[in-house]
């Protein structure tokens, strides 16, 4: 294909991606109530449901928070067909091989990216009950769902994005940047990173949510070493 024609299959494939964005934003503001219901579950665990009201202070906010949550409704529910789009588009120049790798590492990314979402999404009640004992007793909490709903979508999303550690490391082990050997004589260090990158990345600050993110990347550390051992076999 000339630079043209690649460009025109790009302009197209980034339109059904735009398009797919669209019918999936408009999908999630007519669901809106249920979106928003799903994500206000963990405060509703920690306060119990006759008290876990989100309270906005502006006539405009409620409309604000129904297109934000639209947007990110939009982009999760037309992340397959953005990740399809952006797969037909790079396979052409891929080889053989590069293809056989490259559906295990799509997948496991995929899998690895909702788990840690789902984490998130599970320890968030602690966290919650963590900053909300921080501050002492004389305190009383209400919520603005703006800052709210943005904490969990972050910590979601820090989780997802770092859950995609074991595949960065068995990549770099497959191109030969590290080896098994090499990741297990940094194990040391990597405890210490590791936990270090925790504290700092999570967005609430919490030593459940730092602790809940810590632990499993230690265990894809370990993991990592593990799948570079079999591969180099």
């Amino acid at each position: 294909m000339t630079l043209g024609e690649h460009l025109a299959e790009l302009r197209r494939r980034v339109v059904i991606c735009v398009v797919a964005f669209a019918v999936g934003a408009t999908v999630a503001f007519v669901v809106y109530p249920h979106i928003l219901h799903f994500l206000q579950a963990p405060y509703c665990r920690v306060v119990g449901p006759r008290h876990c009201h989100l309270f906005v202070t502006g006539p405009l906010d409620g409309l604000s928070l129904r297109i934000k949550l639209a947007t990110y409704g939009g982009v999760f529910l037309a992340s397959p067909v953005i990740l399809w789009e952006l797969w037909r588009f790079i396979t052409p120049g891929l080889h053989r091989n590069e293809k056989r790798y490259a559906i295990p590492f799509v997948t496991s990314s995929i899998v690895l990216f909702v788990f840690g979402a789902f984490l998130a999404f599970v320890s968030f009640p602690h966290a919650l009950k963590f900053l909300q004992s921080i501050g002492g007793p004389s305190l009383e909490q209400i919520y603005d769902p703006n800052k709210y709903l943005g904490l969990i979508v972050a910590l979601m999303a820090v989780f997802g994005l770092t859950f995609e550690f074991p595949v960065i490391l068995v990549s770099l082990e497959l191109v030969g940047v590290v080896t098994p050997r090499k990741l297990s004589s940094w194990r040391r260090w990597a405890i210490v990173l590791i936990v270090v990158f925790a504290a700092v990345i999570t967005p609430s600050g919490d030593p459940f949510s730092m602790l809940a993110l810590a632990v499993p990347m230690y265990v894809f550390y370990e993991v990592s070493i593990l799948i570079g051992k079999f591969l180099r076999r």
